[in-house]
């Protein structure tokens, strides 16, 4: 990886001015196989002030880049990462990238791509009311475009084709024999149909349009108590469609899959048979077509006292979220918008902290959040293709506890707490095919609600400065988390009526007797995903005036395996989850370190970095194949093995 920043300031003029830049480069060919990248980032703040009491200053800030991944379905089985030594140099099998590959004429191609810039832009106005009491107010505009590569097929087959791997197998249709994903073949198989290409690459582009303003009162009430409060109004627009950025070879393309699912009563087009046959070329739009509009308005304050030994806060806030969606792709003009959908959320939070002694210290934390359920996979039961609602869509609820004790002297320093926090009511959605007695393809739509989780454990972090030269810190996490209920969904047809079974049968009303449903027994089954046990040491030693060096050991431990239910699962009736594979524990050691010299009249640094020193190799991520055992786990990830890297600071 390179890196290149610069950051220039002016200070604050004697007219009242300010000026700050900052700019940046950074590319690579990436530690994964095939995963170049390049990316900019640039900062810029200009700010006047306005005799005493007025600041105001315009910022903006924002990030483009592009690269190419290694995509998260593409993990393979723990001895499928063996089986690719062959491809790979001695010790880097763990670096193979199953969609690396290129096209007939050597041109490099990737079937996983991102590429984004999502800058930001604010004016904030800053006015001291008087010596106790300030407003600040920030109007905000996020103007973003970005997007990944999708692969298309004229069938789900040729779709699922672009990934490398298939539940942690790795993809043979397309494979050289030195590993590589065999692109080129792509462009053979469309060159020699007759029915233009069978697979294309897609854009799918998420871009969005986000306004918003926040203003903040803070006032001193007395010698003990603090207060704020405030507004906060945002509106978000997220523009999500697919164009077809390359044919591969082929002459044209029809979107004949997805076409085909568009319903004559939603979309007039759908009507006419040579809409779903339409010849298609680069540019054109596939897939889906919709904008998700997100609105929201709140307020919230928080309350400080402090005095003496005793600190304390409350806080809370109230906001409304709406959500809707306009689709042209699945439905027509008449038919675009969606019904709006409006979720008054709160949160309501409270601490104290007493100091016992000047080194002693004991406090807590508690609070409560009741949130809207999430635009996709909460409000909607589709939002991707569809303008039907969830009809079971409830907010989501957080209760959070902590207690804590800290110490603190000139030598050594920790803080112990304990917490405890429940998830309540997290809703997902579902989706899969069926066919109806008639024959008629169809899909479901599930939504599957009361999901609970319990999260609680113990947390320790310290300081210890046994010599002037020397920093040792250190922390330990031992977590305990499980779901805390067994999830129940119910099945919809695509016009989001409650079906009575998976024949197309209509149930006779939502959560009726004959309304046919699933449910997930998972209660009481680990949460995977991430390790519940982490614990670290460092070492941070002042060798010379000018020379630091550090050593830092970092460990994973309780790391469950997810589980993610397919399509063939789920069926009326019920499933019972076995305990998630407990991977193994792993951890790294890092090293790093900074030296002080002079470049003529100038300043500078070097930093360097050694990561996971000792090249150890280890289980990071996977899901669980439904036996609870690595030998069925897929999508298996490891962790980095050894990066270096060097960076030179100069101040001018």
């Amino acid at each position: 990886m390179n890196n290149i920043m610069f950051n220039v300031s002016s200070g604050l003029t004697k007219s009242g001015w300010a000026f700050t830049l900052l700019g940046g480069k950074r590319w690579g060919d990436g530690y994964i196989q095939g995963t170049e990248f390049e990316g900019y980032n640039w900062f810029v703040n200009i700010s006047k002030q306005l005799g005493d009491n007025h600041t105001l200053a315009l910022t903006g800030f924002g990030a483009p880049q592009w690269h190419n991944q290694r995509s998260q379905y593409d993990g393979l089985t723990v001895e499928g990462w063996q089986q690719v030594r062959k491809y790979m140099p001695d010790g880097q099998q763990y670096r193979y990238n199953p969609t690396y590959g290129f096209g007939k004429n050597g041109e490099r191609k990737a079937s996983a791509k991102n590429f984004y810039h999502k800058p930001q832009i604010s004016l904030n106005h800053q006015w001291q009311i008087n010596a106790k009491s300030s407003l600040s107010t920030a109007l905000y505009v996020s103007i973003g475009e970005g997007g990944g590569n999708k692969g298309l097929g004229q069938t789900s087959t040729d779709s699922n084709n672009w990934y490398g791997t298939s539940n942690g197998v790795l993809n043979t249709t397309f494979r050289n024999a030195d590993g590589t994903f065999a692109y080129d073949k792509i462009q053979d198989l469309n060159e020699q149909s007759e029915n233009g290409s069978v697979m294309v690459m897609s854009k799918s582009k998420n871009s969005h349009r986000w306004y918003g303003l926040l203003s903040t009162y803070t006032t001193k009430i007395n010698e003990s108590i603090d207060f704020y409060g405030g507004i906060d109004f945002r509106y978000y627009k997220g523009i999500h469609t697919n164009e077809i950025t390359d044919l591969y070879n082929g002459e044209y393309y029809t979107d004949s899959y997805y076409r085909g699912r568009v319903k004559a009563a939603n979309n007039a087009a759908a009507a006419n048979p040579s809409w779903q046959y339409e010849k298609l070329g680069v540019g054109d739009v596939v897939y889906r077509d919709y904008d998700g509009h997100v609105m929201s308005e709140g307020v919230f304050f928080q309350a400080e006292y402090n005095k003496d030994k005793l600190s304390t806060f409350i806080a809370g806030s109230l906001s409304n979220t709406g959500y809707w969606r306009y689709d042209r792709f699945y439905y027509d003009k008449e038919h675009a918008e969606s019904e709006k959908l409006n979720f008054l959320g709160y949160t309501i939070k409270g601490g104290a902290n007493y100091n016992l002694t000047e080194n002693h210290n004991v406090f807590f934390n508690v609070g409560y959040i009741s949130r809207a359920p999430f635009f996709s996979g909460g409000a909607f039961l589709n939002s991707t293709t569809s303008n039907e609602t969830n009809p079971d869509a409830i907010n989501e609820k957080i209760f959070s506890a902590e207690i804590g004790y800290g110490f603190k002297s000139r030598i050594f320093s920790a803080n112990l707490n304990a917490y405890f926090t429940k998830w309540l009511d997290k809703t997902t959605t579902k989706t899969g095919d069926y066919t109806t007695a008639d024959g008629t393809d169809d899909r479901f739509m599930l939504n599957m609600a009361g999901v609970n989780a319990k999260h609680m454990g113990v947390e320790l972090d310290l300081k210890f400065r046994p010599f002037r030269w020397l920093d040792v810190t250190g922390m330990v996490s031992v977590g305990d988390w499980k779901w805390d209920s067994n999830a129940t969904g119910y099945f919809y047809n695509s016009a989001g009526d409650p079906l009575a079974d998976l024949k197309g049968t209509v149930a006779s009303g939502i959560g009726a007797e004959d309304h046919t449903k699933f449910t997930l027994k998972q209660k009481g089954i680990k949460v995977g995903g991430s390790a519940q046990t982490t614990a670290a040491l460092g070492l941070n030693a002042k060798v010379t005036k000018d020379l630091r060096v550090g050593l830092d050991y970092t460990y994973y431990a309780n790391l469950y395996a997810d589980y993610q239910l397919s399509s063939s699962n789920i069926i009326p009736g019920e499933l019972n989850v076995v305990d998630p594979w407990k991977v193994p524990s792993g951890g790294q050691f890092d090293l790093n370190a900074s030296y002080k010299f002079n470049i003529g009249k100038c300043n500078a640094t070097l930093y360097g970095n050694v990561n996971n020193l000792l090249n150890y190799h280890y289980i990071v991520d996977a899901y669980d194949g439904g036996t609870g055992t690595w030998d069925s786990a897929y999508r298996v990830f490891y962790a980095f093995g050894r990066t270096y890297s060097l960076r030179l600071k100069i101040n001018f």
